[in-house]
């Protein structure tokens, strides 16, 4: 039995997510996401799909990049 690095729950059925060099544990995908997802830079949403880097930076979707003075991003279709 291992236990949530995010909400400590002692859990029989966590799961690893290995990134970055890094073992992560959890006990469920919203643990998961809060720990893991990229923020948009612009409107501070967790980015659960796919999003737009730009430059190192991340965004929720073209909308945002470009908000925030980013030229020549569309999301694709």
């Amino acid at each position: 039995m291992a236990t949530c690095e995010v909400c400590g729950n002692h859990y029989g059925m966590t799961f690893e997510v290995h990134a970055q060099g890094a073992v992560h544990v959890f006990d469920c995908f919203s643990c998961a996401i809060h720990r893991m997802a990229p923020i948009c830079e612009h409107c501070r949403v967790q980015i659960i799909g796919q999003g737009v880097e730009v430059e190192g930076h991340w965004f929720c979707g073209a909308h945002c990049a470009r908000a925030e003075g980013k030229a020549g991003i569309v999301d694709k279709v």
